[in-house]
């Protein structure tokens, strides 16, 4: 992924070579920086009006840091819903005469045991970590599946897969061929699951976001857009944990 540098500061971004007369940048929560360019523009042009546009980027980044979650935190009640793979599960919490809280999925639901004399604030921390390495360990084996379906689509195989926490992205490919994944993306339906990986997995093949790149992904999600559409307006809710 290529970086700007402004100052001490390194800011990554995702190019997009376009039919289009002028530059234009976005920066936002969920896609974090992105910038669309004219085919036509020699790359030391554009390392130049980056560079001119590179504090106006940075304050946009630092605004977004101050912005609060476009939706509330979970407090881990009984009845709340909890995501995952792009459905809502009850979760019901037991205060019992225990020394340490669990939660485990069963029958449908989020089940969590915590010791009685624990204040609303414990149970919320201690259940939320636990339920993100919940996630992660779940989540990672539909994730193993999905990638294994798109890599013999694509005829491609990464270095390796794995998820991790990513503020501003859903998903990178590294130079190397490592896939990471925000761990977030597990409590999507599995169809935005699937564009994600498909998305690294095609860098695979084409490094840059230029047509050749947008062509492969199409050719193994005709819909791709659809699904893409589905993580800029819903991607917030996903900061609802962690």
């Amino acid at each position: 992924m290529p970086l700007l540098k402004y100052g001490t500061t390194n800011i990554d971004y995702e190019i997009h070579h376009q039919e289009r007369s002028d530059m234009k940048i976005s920066v936002d929560l969920v896609n974090g920086v992105e910038i669309y360019a004219p085919k036509s523009l020699e790359d030391e042009k554009l390392e130049k009006l980056l560079q001119k546009k590179a504090p106006w980027i940075k304050t946009k980044l630092n605004e977004l840091n101050e912005v609060e979650h476009f939706t509330s935190k979970k407090e881990f009640v009984s009845g709340e819903k909890l995501p995952y793979l792009g459905r809502n599960y009850k979760l019901k919490v037991h205060r019992e005469a225990v020394n340490h809280a669990s939660i485990y999925y069963y029958q449908g639901k989020f089940i969590a045991t915590v010791p009685q004399k624990w204040s609303q604030e414990e149970i919320q921390q201690t259940l939320e970590l636990q339920l993100i390495d919940w996630y992660r360990k779940h989540g990672m084996m539909k994730i193993k599946e999905r990638a294994e379906y798109y890599q013999n689509l694509l005829g491609v195989t990464p270095n390796s897969i794995n998820l991790r926490t990513q503020h501003k992205r859903w998903g990178t490919c590294t130079p190397k061929g490592d896939i990471y994944l925000n761990w977030r993306i597990v409590m999507a339906p599995v169809k935005v699951i699937d564009y994600v990986m498909v998305h690294e997995l095609s860098h695979l093949l084409v490094a840059e976001h230029n047509q050749e790149f947008w062509n492969t992904v199409i050719s193994i999600l005709p819909d791709y857009e659809e699904r893409k559409e589905w993580l800029r307006i819903h991607g917030m809710e996903l900061h609802c944990i962690g």
